[in-house]
């Protein structure tokens, strides 16, 4: 990695309704926040900026109206002009999906745009936002080196049989494979592990999308969402992973072209769709008592999820640890909870009051499985990669 000291990295981390930012000065292998905020989507349609300084002291909370994504970099820029005396020297962005030709940190230049640009199909929520972006900073700072940071790099080595879709060679020759996606974040807790990793690591990234991780030695094995971030477990509007037969079904017999299709499993559905009520695991905790609809949604993603970590366990041949991070993974005990107690058998045993604390080891003292929680750093890992690649 690149020490060279002064490198000042501004890092873009967008979702489908959001863009998290942070500047960084990464020095010495290691970075440090300076600012650090999100752009969100609100309800109704209205989007609200807030930021923070080093300290954890809000130095932005407004409202934007109903400003368009491709306006959201702006904001950020005058927020840098107002409120930092730096200035990046390097700006990261964290892809969702390079497709077939892209997975390793990589400078952008005009090639890269049109890649990603003919990416787009794979991951139609997030790249377009991303592209908008990453035109938007290059305006602001047109002198800046930019460098795309991709969730799918850390899952690029996976082994042939689970990076390999059951289909016919001529598609899989086409770039249809299993990608995985939240590498970033598990790529973070590798590296916040540091000397505690262990041989066989299941990460839990737990989000409006989430994802379970097999890690052997650092590496990863296999990963539960496939060649969109549409599958897998399910999430907070997206279905995860459905009987293809259901598809073929919502076409012939109910008329749905692409379109619907796509609105149906990436908006619809999921805990928004089985719940009626909202996406936000908050928001169904709240209401699961007197809400049969809520408390069903929050209990099949708990078997989905558990599911899915027994799966990768089979995988590794047993687990040493699981790492619950992400929104939900980070901030729900309850979800933890329950994931734990239905994982008894694989040698999890909660311990009540550090769940409830809900940071680092969350397991007994003597349990053999260990558990903890840790933070989704993406966008420090994004300021450490973006900082290293001077190419």
């Amino acid at each position: 990695m690149n020490d060279a000291p002064g490198e000042t990295v501004l890092t873009f981390n967008g979702g489908s309704s959001s863009l998290k930012f942070g500047l960084f000065e990464v020095r010495a292998g290691d970075a440090t926040v300076l600012l650090a905020g999100e752009i969100e989507t609100l309800g109704a349609g209205s989007v609200r900026l807030h930021a923070a300084d080093a300290a954890g002291s809000t130095i932005a909370d407004r409202m934007l109206g109903d400003a368009a994504p491709d306006s959201w970099a702006g904001h950020v820029v005058d927020l840098l002009d107002r409120s930092s005396g730096h200035r990046p020297s390097v700006i990261g962005h964290r892809l969702v999906h390079g497709g077939p030709a892209l997975s390793a940190p990589v400078r952008i230049d005009a090639a890269v745009l049109r890649q990603l640009d003919r990416a787009r199909g794979f991951a139609p929520l997030h790249i377009p936002q991303a592209l908008a972006t990453i035109r938007a900073t290059q305006l602001h700072f047109p002198h800046c080196r930019q460098v795309a940071c991709f969730d799918t790099a850390f899952h690029a080595a996976m082994p042939a049989v689970a990076s390999t879709l059951p289909l016919p060679a001529a598609l899989r020759d086409q770039g249809l494979r299993r990608y995985g996606f939240h590498g970033l974040s598990c790529q973070s807790i590798v590296r916040q592990l540091g000397a505690d990793l262990p041989e066989r690591l299941i990460v839990a990234h737990l989000g409006n999308g989430a994802s379970v991780t097999a890690i052997r030695a650092g590496r990863s094995v296999d990963t539960s969402m496939g060649l969109t971030p549409t599958g897998g477990i399910i999430m907070g509007r997206r279905s995860g992973d459905l009987d293809p037969g259901l598809l073929l079904h919502l076409m012939r017999e109910h008329g749905y072209g692409a379109a619907a299709l796509e609105r149906l499993v990436d908006h619809e559905s999921g805990l928004f769709g089985i719940s009626g009520l909202d996406s936000d695991m908050r928001r169904l905790n709240d209401a699961a008592p007197a809400n049969p609809a809520a408390a069903l949604a929050i209990a099949m993603f708990c078997r989905s999820l558990g599911k899915a970590i027994a799966g990768m366990a089979h995988v590794l041949g047993g687990v040493d640890m699981i790492v619950f991070t992400g929104g939900i993974g980070e901030h729900d005990p309850g979800v933890r909870a329950t994931v734990a107690g239905e994982l008894a058998w694989l040698g999890a045993t909660l311990d009540p009051a550090r769940n409830r604390a809900g940071g680092g080891r969350i397991s007994t003292d003597g349990a053999g499985l260990v558990l903890r929680v840790l933070p989704a750093q993406e966008d420090r890992q994004i300021a450490l990669l973006s900082a290293s690649l001077t190419a």
